[in-house]
């Protein structure tokens, strides 16, 4: 699976939900995809729910944070490949969970009363997994993942990641919709870290170390950018409510 995943797994409200409407749908190009049709086809054949799915991405995710801690004490070519590869595979197999399990709840006609839950919760789940064992993949020292020796890297990621979703659902609660203005959504996001786990395979098979230096980086954009993404996220609800209420201060 390559990078192009990231450019059109786009997150999006539940599809499992039955309260859901198409208005709330954002439209994918990959789910005319040959391969995401098959997928899931293959799944709502084999009885496998989109609850289900959702829940196998925090699954993937898990073991992503299981390479990112052992990517740092890998010394030979060989597992410093499994390592990072590994790590990646996890990021881009929880994005097409992510687009698979909304086509078998709309498409197979599989959705579910719960659905909204196990489209969010999940997620989050998973955002927090990922960013947290990046975060100790940037080690200098055992248990110190810091930026200017104060910020915990990973954890602060976690947090912004967690905000962008926050941000995200006030938004609909409010407005009737949702806010999915980047630059660092979801799929963004992963988009960043998935180039990042690339970055340190290469770093790390040059340099036979670990590329703390080089996640570091990676951390530190994906965390300026969720801020961002926060802000702006905020500032579009804002004129929304204003303009949806003229006559008065919002």
């Amino acid at each position: 699976i390559g990078l192009r995943v990231l450019e059109t797994t786009e997150p999006m409200p539940d599809m499992s939900d039955t309260t859901n409407t198409s208005s709330n749908r954002r439209p994918l190009k990959s789910r005319d995809r040959a391969w995401a049709k098959f997928l899931a086809r293959k799944a709502a054949g084999a009885g496998i729910t989109p609850n289900a799915i959702s829940v196998l991405s925090v699954c993937f995710a898990a073991g992503s944070m299981a390479c990112f801690l052992l990517a740092p004490d890998m010394k030979s070519p060989a597992t410093i490949v499994l390592a990072w590869l590994g790590a990646a595979a996890g990021i881009q197999l929880r994005l097409v969970c992510n687009l698979i399990d909304g086509m078998v709840a709309v498409e197979g006609g599989k959705r579910s009363p719960v659905g909204g839950l196990y489209n969010e919760v999940p997620d989050r789940i998973a955002d927090v997994l990922f960013l947290v064992g990046a975060g100790y993949a940037s080690n200098v020292e055992p248990g110190v993942v810091k930026l200017f020796g104060v910020l915990p890297l990973g954890w602060s990621c976690a947090v912004a990641a967690l905000w962008t979703a926050y941000v995200r659902s006030i938004g609909a609660e409010l407005t009737g919709r949702q806010f999915f203005a980047g630059p660092m959504g979801m799929q963004h996001r992963m988009a960043v870290l998935t180039t990042g786990c690339l970055m340190c395979l290469v770093a790390s098979l040059i340099t036979g170390g670990n590329p703390h230096i080089v996640m570091t980086v990676v951390l530190t954009i994906i965390l300026a950018g969720a801020l961002f993404t926060c802000w702006r996220r905020l500032r579009l609800i804002s004129a929304e409510l204003r303009d949806a209420s003229p006559g008065r201060r919002v």
